[in-house]
């Protein structure tokens, strides 16, 4: 098949290798993305995880925590234009989306845009937002939602930059007190700062470890054609540690830590020895407005002047 420009700048924006290496990748590989990926790895000429899309569209991710912080919930609200994202009413409406998902006994959105509108029961969730869109005059989505609950501890959440990233931990926990929610918030705040994929090793499928292992094999062997099955092996071993502790919330490096090495296991183990408690970080959510969707070009004159006519 014919590899356009448009292919090229793609695989160049997942993988950061170079333009002609790209467009080398998918003449190899006959236009399959993900193969070309591949390719690029086995090369050591891409990174081991592929970018999750350029964050582009605009909204709000806003979290919620009960009075007891048993339960939170955080949701991403889209708009067209940054300039509504910070309309008073647009948070306004952003903050009704999130009490209501606090509650919701939803299991997917179109359960969750089907259910009476907390804030008007003669109304659906779906029909308030459309009424929102026509009184604010741009085209808006509830994108996602997700609830946590904790019976044995409580919730954490932590906002970043007034709604871009929105997390929630939770904390499983004997002991609730202020150097333990300390503890927590600085853990949520490592999710937005490092982006983990996981919370342990142990919910990384051994379906991915074995992928990594194959691509990273023939890289190592790329690199060191003469050495022997051993040193390789040890080649291969070495990196997915590492990459596991990038992409591991519980080994990753505590952003915070004075000498630099301690990981965020290490630093929630001293917490716990400090407070005489059992803590475990059971989980987290993160999210990250427009994370994954594509943007419209679009500058801030036009958005003012657009809002002007409006």
């Amino acid at each position: 098949m014919a590899i356009t420009a448009a292919m090229v700048k793609q695989l160049r924006e997942m993988t950061g290798a170079g333009m002609m290496d790209c467009k080398k990748a998918l003449a190899a590989t006959e236009g399959d993305m993900d193969k070309a990926v591949e390719f690029l790895r086995e090369k050591g000429l891409a990174t081991a995880q592929k970018k999750a899309g350029r964050i582009a569209a605009e909204g709000l991710c806003k979290v919620l925590v009960s009075e007891d912080a048993k339960k939170a919930v955080v949701v991403e609200v889209n708009a067209e234009t940054d300039f509504v994202a910070k309309n008073e009413k647009f948070q306004n409406y952003v903050a009704e989306v999130a009490a209501q998902a606090l509650d919701t006994t939803a299991v997917d959105m179109d359960g969750f845009m089907a259910e009476p509108w907390k804030a008007d029961t003669t109304k659906t969730v779906q029909e308030a937002l459309a009424g929102q869109i026509a009184v604010i005059g741009e085209n808006m989505k509830i994108r996602r939602f997700k609830q946590v609950a904790e019976a044995n501890g409580f919730v954490a959440d932590y906002t970043h930059m007034g709604g871009k990233i929105g997390v929630l931990v939770d904390v499983e926990t004997d002991v609730v007190n202020d150097a333990v929610k300390e503890m927590a918030k600085n853990v949520a705040m490592q999710v937005a700062a490092i982006k983990p994929v996981y919370t342990t090793r142990a919910e990384v499928d051994q379906e991915y470890i074995d992928k990594e292992k194959e691509i990273l094999t023939v890289q190592a062997k790329n690199e060191k054609p003469d050495a022997n099955d051993k040193i390789i092996s040890g080649m291969v071993m070495g990196r997915i540690n590492k990459e596991l502790k990038e992409i591991c919330l519980m080994d990753q490096v505590y952003v915070k830590a004075e000498d630099g090495k301690q990981s965020v296991q290490a630093y929630v183990d001293s917490v716990a020895k400090a407070n005489g408690a059992k803590i475990t970080i059971k989980g987290f959510v993160r999210f990250e407005t427009g994370e994954g969707l594509e943007k419209r070009e679009e500058n801030f004159a036009e958005e003012v002047a657009k809002q002007m006519q409006g």
